[in-house]
């Protein structure tokens, strides 16, 4: 089986305002052809730690691709450090020159001639072309390796690798398909997940697995090797559906859905309409909501009432269930609940009410204490929660078991 690195290059991403986006994508476009990608590298805008990257690579990997710096400013030092790496000449392409060109004549204006630094290319590379851009890829075999130079702006990194790069590498990946899939789980940590399904995963070497934990979910990654992609499929679906018989309903989504998602999906099909009350979650729950194509479908209202006046005027919660029970309880995000979908006519109202931190706890009520409220009608129900983390997380946390509790009722 073919191995590959990748190497990210540029300094805005060892930045905490940046990511490396593109590494990710090209791991699962040479997972699909069945290229294993063993490491990843981010290098600054430094020449020698970016040819000791560059050697190191080549002397590991059979693929090597890198991503950025092929701009035309002088920190943009691909081209030449990576030629210095392999011991090659960089040459001036005449053809590449009129084509950067051409490209700024169409835009109405004259090449700047800083832009001539994108016209030189490594000895022996086949230039690639970038429709998207006037910086051009680069593609060589050097000492048995295939090495790949790829600009940085995904718009163009990708028609790049899918049109010019991965036909090459999937004829040289011989016979060998890897697919992965993602299992989503809610409600469950991460150690009572693997004491469910660790009998089951244990017995298999392919596919293998791997549990991880993020800020709201466990993540049951399952990865499978076979010559085709529907072999790998069947050996997925075998393992899948075993973890399923075990963790049951605490499973929302099998190819990697978000929460949000499968939850549109279920009111979409059910013909059901929803609202929602928010109050420490602050708008979090119909952002997420909203950000799913088509949710106007199922999607009614949203409603932000995050002080005790705006659950009372816009929800209709009786100020005394307030006074008496304070606003974070389990009285107020029932009646926020039927308030929301009363005043919006809707099937389903969902609320959350809470305190977020970093201040505003009691030892009666601490920081983390939310309660969910569902309403349809039939019944309501509520979820006492005590969530740990900071802020932001403890919004997200809110929103997510909102969803979930959503999903479960709709199951």
């Amino acid at each position: 089986m073919l191995t590959a690195e990748i190497i990210a290059i540029g300094s805005e991403l060892l930045t905490p305002d940046r990511t490396d986006t593109n590494s990710l994508w090209l791991t699962e476009k040479l997972n699909s052809i069945g290229i294993e990608v063993k490491l990843k590298t981010i290098v600054g805008d430094d020449d020698a730690r970016l040819e000791e990257a560059i050697k190191d690579a080549l002397g590991r990997s059979r693929v090597v691709i890198t991503t950025g710096g092929l701009g035309p400013t002088e920190d943009d030092i691909t081209r030449k450090i990576a030629a210095r790496a392999m011991n090659r000449r960089l040459l001036l392409n005449e053809k590449v020159l009129d084509a950067i060109r051409t490209k700024f004549l169409k835009m109405g204006r004259a090449m700047p001639e800083i832009n001539s630094r994108q016209a030189m290319v490594i000895e022996g590379a086949e230039v690639l072309d970038n429709p998207n851009g006037t910086a051009p890829g680069m593609y060589l075999e050097h000492d048995g390796r295939n090495v790949v130079l790829l600009p940085g702006p995904p718009r163009e990194m990708r028609p790049m690798f899918e049109n010019f790069v991965q036909p090459k590498l999937a004829a040289k990946a011989g016979d060998v398909r890897v697919v992965r899939r993602i299992l989503r789980v809610a409600g469950m940590g991460e150690s009572a997940v693997d004491e469910r399904i660790a009998p089951i995963y244990t017995q298999y070497r392919n596919p293998q697995t791997t549990i991880l934990f993020n800020n709201s979910e466990i993540e049951i990654h399952l990865t499978a090797q076979a010559k085709t992609e529907a072999e790998a499929e069947l050996l997925l679906d075998g393992l899948a559906g075993q973890i399923e018989e075990k963790l049951d309903h605490a499973i929302f989504a099998f190819r990697g859905e978000k929460m949000e998602e499968v939850v549109g999906l279920r009111l979409a099909v059910g013909g059901f309409t929803l609202a929602v009350a928010e109050s420490c979650t602050g708008g979090l729950i119909s952002q997420r909501l909203t950000e799913v194509p088509g949710s106007s479908v199922y999607f009614m209202e949203g409603v932000i009432t995050y002080s005790n006046d705006a659950k009372i005027r816009s929800l209709g919660v009786d100020s005394e269930l307030i006074l008496k029970h304070g606003a974070v309880s389990s009285e107020v995000a029932e009646a926020m609940a039927e308030g929301v979908r009363h005043r919006a006519d809707t099937d389903f109202g969902l609320a959350v009410t809470g305190i977020a931190g970093p201040g505003g706890g009691t030892e009666e009520k601490p920081v983390g204490l939310v309660y969910i409220a569902l309403s349809d009608d039939a019944h309501t129900e509520h979820r006492r929660l005590m969530i740990p983390g900071d802020r932001n997380l403890i919004r997200w946390r809110s929103s997510q078991a909102a969803l979930d509790l959503l999903r479960r009722r709709l199951i």
